[in-house]
């Protein structure tokens, strides 16, 4: 998610701007990261967004990317991960054990 953050919020580590006139909406960048990097492979057909007939490869995370104020996307974590409708990775809870 880090990659989606810088993009759309161009501040460093320390909080300074860097590039702010280069910044991009979250569906902008949502879009690089899904649909062009299908398209840079010559696989736009097959990936890179949800449709019938293209593999179903998503990632669940923990909160609504296109809700949560831009400077918390690098706080989202993936819970889950689905490669040609299959789960490769869940997130699994940790167990609270009493005294």
């Amino acid at each position: 998610m880090l990659g989606i953050h810088v993009a759309v919020n161009r501040k460093s580590k320390t909080g300074q701007a860097a590039g702010s006139n280069q910044r991009i909406s979250v569906t902008e960048a949502i879009r690089l990261y899904t649909w062009n990097g299908a398209y840079a492979s010559f696989e736009e057909n097959r990936k890179g967004s949800i449709e019938v007939g293209k593999l179903a490869d998503l990632v669940v995370l923990s909160g609504r990317i296109l809700d949560v104020p831009e400077d918390a996307i690098k706080d989202l974590q993936v819970e889950m991960t689905v490669i040609d409708g299959e789960i490769v990775f869940q997130r699994q809870e940790k167990e609270v054990l009493e005294r």
